[in-house]
Order: C-alpha cells, then structure tokens, then sequence
C-alpha cells in the first residue's frame, strides 16, 4: 500500500540551454501542473530542476572517464531519490540534444528503475514530434523506468493552441497517479535482484546488491584463492 504521508520529490531534467529556454519553460509547465494534481490528492511535493546547460563540461568529462565528478554526483543522487521525473529535452535536426543523451550515458542502468517518468520535447517544426516516441522512450525503456502514457511535445506554434494544454493536463495527471499509486517501487522490491547492478552505485537500492552476490560460487571462491566446488556427477549402483 502506497504512503500517503510522506512528502513526494519530483525532480525535472531540463537539456534547454538558450535564456529563455522554451525546453525549460515546457517542463517547468508539466510540473505545475503535476504538482497541482497530487497536492489536490492531499500530498506534499517538493520540486528539483536539474538545468544541463552548466553541467554540460562535467558530463562530458564523466563520459570520457566513465566516473561522474563531485558537481554530478549531488545531482544523480536527486534523480536518484526521486519519486517521479519530468525529462525534457530540445530536438535538433531530428534527433534529440547531444546533452540530453550523455547525461542518461552516464547514468547507472538501474538508478531509476520502475521510476514513473514523463517525456517531453520542443522543436523548430512540428515534423519532429515523433522523435519522442522515436528516441527517448526506448531510451527510458532500456533504463526501465515508468514511462506515462503521454507525451508531450511543443513546437513554436503549439503555445497559444489548447490542445497543448490538455496534452499537458492528461499526461500530468497520469504522472501524479503513477507517482502516487506505489507501483514502482513495488516493482523494484519485488523484481530488484533481477536487474543488472553496478555494485556499489547511484541506485538508492545499490547498498543492497551485496546481498545478491553468491559468494560460494565456483568464481567467487577462486577470486578469494579456494577451490571451486566440484559436484560429483557420479551415481552408484
């Protein structure tokens, strides 16, 4: 059964880099509008934004050295902790933003597993709508997170039309019910020892893959210097 108490954390990753940032100004809308939603459920939520934009140095030298640095590292832990996440990133030339993808790159494959999780876009030109459904949904659906049924993505004409905001409405209501419905992380209690772990990592369950560890295994045991054991196939007669 789901918490209805404790305080949520949504946390939005925003890969807007332009002042004003209409990727930003997107996410920061969808949030509104999640944080409306659960706090009309009774709950309390707190919001992170995540801008790439000045990390944009730091993530590409944790791609080089494969070893997220000190201004990363708080960061991840917040996405980490998160109990949904908004993701928003530019499109350019038909392909989502160089910056949005490494900081996923750099994210250990189970750090939000079952997470429920938004997609959401803008582009020069409605032509690139799909590229949400193109790029970022098997993208999330490799990293296994909830992915909410609704998309959203904004071109320059979509700002003033409704239908945005009710694409907005719909797919923020589907996030909150998700956030507050303990799905996911019903899903990583049960399913947890199922997924590949990097031992020690930025998972807020990656304390617990010790446990998944057989330390009795035949290569376990000649890591440590013993001998493998060796099953006796043999039957008598």
């Amino acid at each position: 059964m789901a918490d209805t108490h404790s305080p949520l954390s949504l946390v939005v990753v925003s890969a807007g880099i332009s002042d004003p940032s209409s990727t930003r100004l997107l996410a920061d809308r969808i949030a509104q509008k999640t944080v409306n939603s659960l706090q009309k459920q009774g709950r309390t939520v707190a919001t992170k934004v995540i801008d790439l934009g000045p990390l944009a140095v730091d993530i590409a030298q944790a791609i080089v050295s494969g070893h997220p640095n000190e201004r990363l590292q708080p960061e991840i832990k917040e996405l980490a902790a998160a109990d949904g996440l908004i993701a928003a990133t530019p499109v350019y030339t038909a392909g989502v933003s160089g910056l949005f993808k490494s900081f996923y790159d750099i994210l250990d494959t189970d750090l939000i597993v079952a997470k429920p999780a938004l997609l959401s876009g803008t582009g020069g030109s409605s032509r690139h709508a799909l590229v949400i459904e193109d790029q970022l949904r098997p993208t999330f659906s490799y990293l296994r997170a909830l992915t909410v049924p609704t998309s959203v993505y904004a071109a320059p004409g979509d700002w003033s039309s409704p239908a945005l905001g009710e694409r907005i409405d719909r797919a923020a209501t589907e996030l909150a019910a998700l956030m507050t419905s303990g799905v996911g992380k019903a899903i990583a209690d049960r399913a947890w020892a199922g997924y590949q772990h990097r031992f020690g990592g930025n998972a807020t369950r990656a304390e617990q893959t010790a446990a998944d560890i057989d330390f009795d295994s035949p290569l376990m045991r000649l890591a440590a210097g013993g001998e493998p054991i060796r099953k006796d196939h043999t039957s008598g007669s």
